[in-house]
């Protein structure tokens, strides 16, 4: 009996947390297709835009760790609640500006929803401590909350290009907005803290650390990205020196006693790899989105690639391709009970990389792009999910929340890096009638399919190493 009432109070969490995980999609889907309105409200060119995606994903990447460590430490609701609360407050600023630095710091202060996630799962797996199948469990309320992001990302594609179309900027703005509000007071009420927190003292000096050595290592990335960035030796210097200020970082995390991040997790046998392949995953599921969606809009009349699409037709593509996420998130759980974890992990990332090697010989019709994406796509919807329900189950019982942050945050610098690269290639070696205009080189695209695809691979090949049993109620109950 007591065990069915804990399933049934479990159940009801995730509920909730899936509408939370809606929220999120809609916010991930919602404003794609408005950029160019957003730009020409904030008087802006459409390059610039690309500095709201970097603004974001470096503040993604400050934040995850800190709010993870403190959702291990006071309660995963109440990192939760706060985190969207300023994610709140910062999307009410947008309708209501048309600064480009205002409305980027606002943007930037949004990124606060990428923690949901991982505080979600940290929490399930806290909730879920007196029942048999933790890690199943978690994997499967995993798949269900992937499956609610995915779908909320397909809905907020389609409302907002519905919206910016018939109604002002500053209305289409508020909407999400509003949604977020809603999702703190579902949480607020609908959601019950995890038990006994961890507690200690909060490493503010890592946190800084960290802090510095990430801002200057996107800093530097952010430089590159400029015209001349890859002849500026300043901003390779940059680089460097955010890569360098890791080892004082390092250094602090072994002394400290209740350290930030505790670094040892990345020499963990099960942990190690997993952080890896969320690092490789993340030049994928967050580098290639922008040069796939502008492939498919480039007119392959005057550029000789590409496939002309509308951007109904474009959008088209990045629906099925979500739908293909949603069922790879649902399905990762049943393949990882008939196979092992580990092993549908591996699956996952092949099917990624394979999807996107298709795109070589593979990218001359809508049906061939449709199909290498929906490869991708139920990959990519296994890792979205397996990624942070894996970092759990094999990570330290007071260190849950910091190992499922840590899957996003080296998912984002991934992403930031690959970002970075993919957009010095798709600048380079634009000739003929692509010189006069704002194509992307079709070389550049190329380096974006085989970049996308071996990282992908090569993720599967450090799985390779993880322990058999790894991810395992097993192992688990061993630990």
């Amino acid at each position: 009996m007591t065990r069915t009432l804990a399933f049934g109070a479990l159940a009801s969490v995730v509920g909730f947390l899936a509408f939370v995980e809606f929220t999120s999609g809609v916010l991930q889907g919602y404003y794609t297709p408005m950029l160019t309105d957003i730009a020409r409200h904030l008087g802006i060119h459409d390059a610039d835009v690309n500095w709201l995606e970097g603004a974001q994903l470096m503040l993604s990447a400050l934040v995850v760790p800190a709010f993870a460590k403190l959702g291990d430490m006071v309660g995963h609701k109440r990192m939760l609640l706060i985190s969207t609360a300023l994610t709140a407050v910062a999307a009410l600023a947008l309708p209501f500006t048309d600064s480009f630095g205002v409305f980027l710091v606002a943007w930037a202060l949004m990124g606060f929803y990428v923690v949901w996630l991982p505080l979600e799962i940290a929490l399930i797996w806290s909730r879920s401590r007196k029942l048999e199948g933790r890690s199943s469990i978690t994997a499967k309320a995993a798949g269900l909350l992937v499956a609610a992001l995915e779908g909320g990302a397909i809905v907020g594609a389609l409302v907002g290009g519905a919206l910016v179309d018939v109604l002002p900027l500053t209305v289409v703005l508020l909407v999400p907005a509003i949604l977020i509000v809603v999702c703190f007071f579902v949480v607020l009420f609908g959601v019950k803290e995890s038990p006994e927190p961890a507690g200690g003292v909060f490493d503010t000096v890592g946190l800084v650390l960290v802090s510095i050595a990430l801002l200057c290592f996107t800093g530097g990335l952010a430089m590159l990205r400029l015209e001349g960035g890859l002849a500026n030796p300043w901003a390779w210097a940059v680089v460097v020196l955010g890569v360098v200020l890791v080892i004082p970082f390092i250094l602090w995390e072994l002394r400290h006693p209740d350290p930030l991040i505790d670094v040892r997790m990345f020499r963990s046998p099960a942990l190690g790899p997993v952080f890896l392949t969320a690092g490789l995953f993340g030049v994928s599921v967050l580098g290639a989105q922008a040069p796939l969606s502008t492939f498919a809009r480039t007119d392959p009349a005057v550029y000789g690639y590409g496939l002309g699409t509308t951007g109904f037709a474009t959008s088209l593509i990045i629906g099925i391709y979500l739908i293909a996420m949603i069922g790879g998130a649902l399905l990762f759980p049943i393949i990882a009970r008939a196979l092992t974890p580990r092993l549908a992990l591996m699956a996952a990332s092949v099917l990624v990389g394979v999807g996107f090697l298709l795109f070589l010989p593979f990218h001359d019709a809508y049906a061939q792009v449709i199909t290498n994406m929906i490869v991708v796509g139920v990959g990519s919807g296994a890792l979205v999910a397996a990624l942070p329900a894996a970092a759990a189950s094999a990570a330290p019982v007071t260190q849950t929340g910091v190992a499922t942050g840590l899957t996003n945050s080296v998912k984002t610098v991934g992403g930031a890096v690959a970002s970075c690269v993919f957009g010095i290639a798709l600048l380079h070696g634009v000739s003929g009638a692509a010189a006069g205009g704002t194509a992307g080189s079709f070389a550049g695209y190329v380096t974006v399919w085989v970049v996308c695809g071996v990282t992908a691979l090569a993720a599967a090949a450090l799985l390779v190493f993880v322990p058999k049993e790894a991810f395992t109620d097993r192992v688990v109950a061993a630990v």
